[in-house]
């Protein structure tokens, strides 16, 4: 398949072809007040970011915090005569993220009615309204939640029970087929299913299963291949862009790349490699040719002192690798609240072949999950992977968990993150 999309667009009734070319992207408020208040925050606070629709309360708005009208009412006021896109993540599934506890959420594991009924259906008819008919609304489909039913289920070292139980009532692939349905026949909305990063589903036996999965999803509860108008990978990750050091295809004294502890025979290196070759394999099982990826590159810059000039020593493979990557995680499989971590590329359309956009879709300074247990009434857990004494586990490879001490609740600002954030950002603020 091409690696460029096709300048016409597909046949998903006159939907751009790649919706950030040559429009504006909304900036949250919230989010934007919260960035100018850090010391030199201003420096990025015109940034988009997206909105994160992650309980029901939000699509209506909750105790001070906006909901989803008054977000597409302030991104008309920003639009002006031009183009503008608003990026929403769509993330309440039944029984969410069963192999974490920091991102679980308040629906039940059978709750499947409810997330139709009193979720998808209201986000749809809200963003079906003529008035908002002149933006261009991409969701992000359920970060986290399809690749779990490949790589997190009996017969993987990492599954989990509650993993099994979402495989085998089917809620994952029902709930994700009826929002792509629901969303996509809104002649302005464009979906993006997640396609987790490449140190998830970089490996042999996830990669293509994954894909599969996609198309499963993609085509259950009416929906069609044709309502999804792409992919994003990295969502909240910190994957790093471009590996510029090493590559899959070097090898130290005749072991190759693979063979290296970080690398553990995954296909790939970095997020844009895996991108694009996910894209194509896509396209491979049937998804529309002008299929685009987005990466999200909000908090995978690596840069500050300790990032690397050149390649590592070539005394092993692993020297090689560990002194030459930007990705300074102790472990790939490492996710939440990462020290040491950076603002990536700046949001910006069309930077590669294939890629529709690089996109700060996890809006940089909010939290991934509280280092100790907080109670509260949203349905976050403690999971020990954001406790920064966690020796780890299976999916770790029984690392420590690299994570931020003092954080606070998934999605709460982190101050001390963002200022983190901002202090090792590559390209440099």
């Amino acid at each position: 398949p091409p690696t460029t999309p096709p300048t016409t667009p597909p046949p998903s009734g006159g939907k751009a072809d790649n919706p950030y070319a040559g429009a504006k992207v909304y900036v949250n408020p919230e989010w934007s007040a919260k960035a100018a208040a850090e010391p030199g925050g201003t420096r990025v606070s015109n940034q988009p970011t997206a909105v994160w629709l992650d309980r029901i309360a939000l699509v209506t708005g909750t105790s001070g915090r906006m909901g989803l009208r008054d977000h597409l009412d302030a991104a008309l006021a920003q639009k002006g005569s031009g183009e503008l896109v608003v990026q929403l993540v769509v993330y309440d599934l039944p029984g969410r993220d069963c192999s974490a506890l920091a991102s679980n959420g308040e629906l039940g594991p059978t709750e499947i009615d409810r997330y139709k009924t009193q979720f998808i259906d209201p986000i749809a008819a809200i963003l079906a309204d003529p008035k908002y008919a002149g933006l261009r609304i991409v969701t992000a489909v359920e970060i986290d939640s399809l690749p779990n039913l490949v790589t997190n289920v009996s017969g993987r070292p990492t599954a989990t029970p509650a993993c099994d139980v979402m495989k085998a009532n089917g809620n994952y692939v029902k709930g994700v087929g009826y929002a792509l349905n629901k969303l996509g026949s809104i002649a302005n909305v464009y979906n993006y299913v997640d396609a987790g990063h490449h140190g998830w589903l970089g490996w042999d036996d996830n990669f293509t299963a994954s894909a599969e999965m996609f198309k499963q999803a993609a085509t259950a509860e009416g929906s069609t291949l044709s309502k999804v108008h792409g992919f994003i990978v990295n969502t909240a990750n910190f994957s790093a862009l471009k590996e510029d050091h090493f590559s899959i295809d070097d090898s130290v004294g005749g072991t190759s790349v693979r063979q290296s502890k970080w690398v553990d025979w995954n296909r790939y290196t970095d997020e844009l490699s895996y991108a694009q070759a996910m894209r194509a394999k896509a396209v491979s099982l049937g998804f529309d040719p002008g299929v685009g990826m987005l990466v999200d590159t909000s908090r995978n810059g690596w840069g500050g002192t300790a990032r690397p000039t050149g390649p590592g020593a070539t005394t092993s493979v692993d020297s090689y690798v560990n002194g030459g990557r930007y990705d300074r995680r102790i472990h790939l499989g490492n996710w939440c609240n990462q020290a040491g971590a950076g603002l990536g590329e700046r949001p910006q359309a069309a930077p590669a072949p294939g890629i529709d956009a690089y996109v700060w879709m996890k809006p940089p300074g909010e939290s991934d999950g509280a280092s100790k247990e907080i109670p509260n009434n949203e349905g976050k857990g403690f999971d020990r992977m954001c406790d920064p004494t966690y020796t780890g586990n299976v999916r770790n490879g029984n690392s420590m968990s690299g994570a931020l001490p003092d954080a606070p609740l998934a999605g709460q600002w982190f101050s001390a993150q963002f200022r983190e954030l901002m202090k090792n950002a590559h390209p440099a603020l």
